[in-house]
């Protein structure tokens, strides 16, 4: 590393030498997978990235310049070249995020881990900067796959209204996001990337010796600068291929260009920032570039990993059976006796467990790209038309469609189901991919019900009785791999009593959702002092009626479920038993009103007080009071 360790920050890439790039893109390939093969991370996208990282940061002149990253997975070098080398500990805590971060660096801008995004934030960013008459430039970096979200065109819109915007727009064009991109959109992009690269490099390459015909004659030979070369109109429309959709909204563009090739990625960059308006520049890169593993392989397979042995890239501990396989497997059982069951993915196919049914239906999975708004209002149209779709999500990116959840799914009572995996806390990936908000959102829907298993069997179970439900369902459940069966004790109603001991007279009440009901099983078993009861509901909203009865009977009632307790399921009980009268004292358990610093799962858990103790203390101090 005999030159990356002299980089501190974004003068040192720019006094390097052109003949030292080379080097120092190696040398950071070799930085990354020593270090994300120890820790796990996004691993292909960022390898990919490796030269336009220094190219950008040799061009621009950050934080003059705003350098926002869409998504924020691809900015690990970015955080190398601004002085960050520690990644012993990334995405753990108090180590660096897996994603850019203001807390981290003042060359981090917006904390960018949703897709989509960049452009707006350009807009905006780049308009403050006319107001203030400053020089510099807002640069989104935003990769193909993002331009599959509405929003990125809603801001190619706004942006391409003014023709002294100071945005530079980068387009880094893998042809990938989780997995290939999809879309008429990108079959566009698409098309364009594969124009002959001879012809454009020969246009470019005509262009400036015209450029240096005229520049000679004038008497400014040798000072080529992309300011002389934009009054000419012969120049500017040979090296401006047409491009299309972006020169149908009079943006200027740039490319392809080899987005590996550090002196092309700096001489198109140049010409952007110097332009003096909006300008697309069009980066030919590829994903896990310089990882024998990747490039022999499915490079899709190293987007995100875990730890990883950095020679072969297998896995070093082997994956466990886990909830997303269970989905995997059974939504095809589903699917073979229900021809109306059709799966829904916006650019996920894999990592949601829809690879198998579409292996098996390929007409009947839908990808829809980056774009949940679309995933859920077209699911309401396909609803309508007979077909019951199923929509596998992460549950963060559920928060991206709410409004369809509630006007186009909901209000018209449309039989979908969305599944969300990833639900509750998630831990490394940080404040954004928490899936923690799903629960309060739906608790606000009329007419929604949620279904939260706590194991395989009731993941099978509730996934079919979800599917059969001609209501809008969403059936959520966590990260990872599978806890041990919890059976049924005995049943009340619907209510799953999975633990109880001391008799029925006046029980302490534990009620855990989902996947908590275990911990609420090894709470239980603390509690020896006293009559106990564990319920799993398996349904968390609506409220079940058979728990005013029980609690009505109980000594106190705590509830525990991996979302936010502000409006979360365990205060929609309490709602309902003050609706009936029902004084028994309630606590509510789970997670607080915050964004949450990336951490592991555990140590998340035990700052939010939803441990085995915490429910203890929970239960000592209302028996106490």
């Amino acid at each position: 590393m005999a030159i990356l360790h002299t980089i501190n920050g974004p003068e040192d890439v720019k006094a390097l030498k052109p003949s030292q790039l080379p080097a120092l893109a190696a040398e950071i390939r070799s930085f990354l997978v020593t270090n994300v093969a120890r820790t796990g991370g996004h691993l292909g996208p960022n390898l990919g990235v490796v030269e336009l990282s220094i190219a950008l940061h040799r061009v621009f002149s950050s934080p003059r310049d705003s350098l926002i990253f869409d998504t924020g997975h691809q900015s690990y070098v970015h955080k190398i070249l601004t002085g960050r080398h520690d990644f012993e500990y990334l995405r753990q805590e108090n180590g660096l995020s897996g994603y850019p971060s203001r807390a981290e660096s003042v060359h981090d801008v917006v904390e960018n881990s949703h897709a989509s995004t960049a452009l707006s934030w350009a807009d905006g960013i780049a308009r403050g900067i006319q107001r203030d008459h400053r020089k510099a430039h807002a640069v989104a970096i935003i990769g193909d796959g993002a331009m599959t979200g509405g929003m990125a065109w809603e801001a190619l819109n706004n942006i391409a209204e003014d023709p002294d915007r100071p945005v530079v727009i980068v387009l880094n064009d893998n042809g990938r996001s989780y997995a290939p991109t999809v879309g008429g959109m990108v079959r566009r992009i698409d098309a364009v990337r594969k124009m002959d690269a001879v012809r454009v490099n020969r246009s470019y390459e005509r262009a400036l010796e015209w450029g240096k015909h005229t520049l000679q004659k004038s008497g400014l030979a040798g000072q080529i600068t992309y300011d002389a070369l934009r009054g000419l109109k012969r120049g500017v429309k040979d090296i401006f291929v047409d491009a299309g959709i972006f020169d149908s909204l009079g943006l200027k563009y740039l490319g392809p260009v080899d987005g590996h090739d550090i002196e092309q990625l700096e001489e198109a960059l140049t010409m952007a920032r110097k332009y003096g308006g909006p300008a697309v520049v069009h980066c030919i890169t590829e994903k896990g570039r310089g990882y024998k593993p990747a490039e022999e392989h499915e490079a899709d397979r190293f987007h995100a990993v875990g730890a990883i042995h950095p020679e072969t890239g297998l896995p070093l501990v082997p994956s466990r059976f886990g909830w997303t396989s269970v989905f995997a497997e059974e939504i095809v059982e589903i699917a073979q006796a229900d021809p109306a069951v059709v799966g829904i993915t916006a650019a996920m196919l894999l990592p949601v467990g829809l690879g198998p049914l579409k292996k098996k239906f390929p007409d009947r999975v839908i990808d829809v790209g980056i774009a949940e708004q679309q995933a859920l209002t077209m699911a309401a149209g396909l609803a309508y038309s007979g077909s019951h779709p199923v929509v596998a999500l992460y549950a963060t990116f559920m928060n991206r469609a709410y409004d369809q959840l509630l006007m186009d799914i909901s209000l018209h009572g449309e039989p979908v189901t969305i599944c969300l995996d990833r639900s509750g806390v998630t831990g490394d990936d940080g404040a954004s991919h928490n899936g923690m908000w799903d629960l309060a959102i739906a608790g606000m829907i009329p007419g929604i019900k949620v279904a939260v298993p706590r194991d395989e069997k009731r993941m099978r179970e509730l996934l079919r009785e979800a599917v059969a439900t001609p209501s809008p369902t969403i059936v959520r459940y966590p990260k990872g791999s599978l806890p041990e069966e919890l059976p049924t004790v005995r049943k009340i109603g619907d209510l799953d009593i999975v633990h109880e001991h001391g008799g029925e007279s006046q029980p302490i009440v534990l009620i855990g959702y989902g996947p908590m009901a275990h911990t609420m099983v090894e709470a239980a078993q603390q509690l020896t002092d006293y009559p106990v009861m564990v319920i799993d509901p398996r349904w968390a909203i609506p409220a079940n009626e058979g728990l005013v009865n029980i609690c009505a009977q109980a000594r106190c009632a705590i509830t525990l479920e991996d979302g936010l307790v502000a409006g979360g399921v365990g205060m929609g009980l309490q709602q309902l038993l003050a609706q009936n009268l029902v004084h028994t004292p309630v606590a509510t358990l789970g997670i607080g009103k915050e964004f949450l610093h990336h951490a592991s799962r555990g140590a998340v858990l035990h700052q939010q007080g939803m441990t085995v103790s915490d429910v203890v203390a929970a239960v000592q101090a209302l028996i106490n009071n």
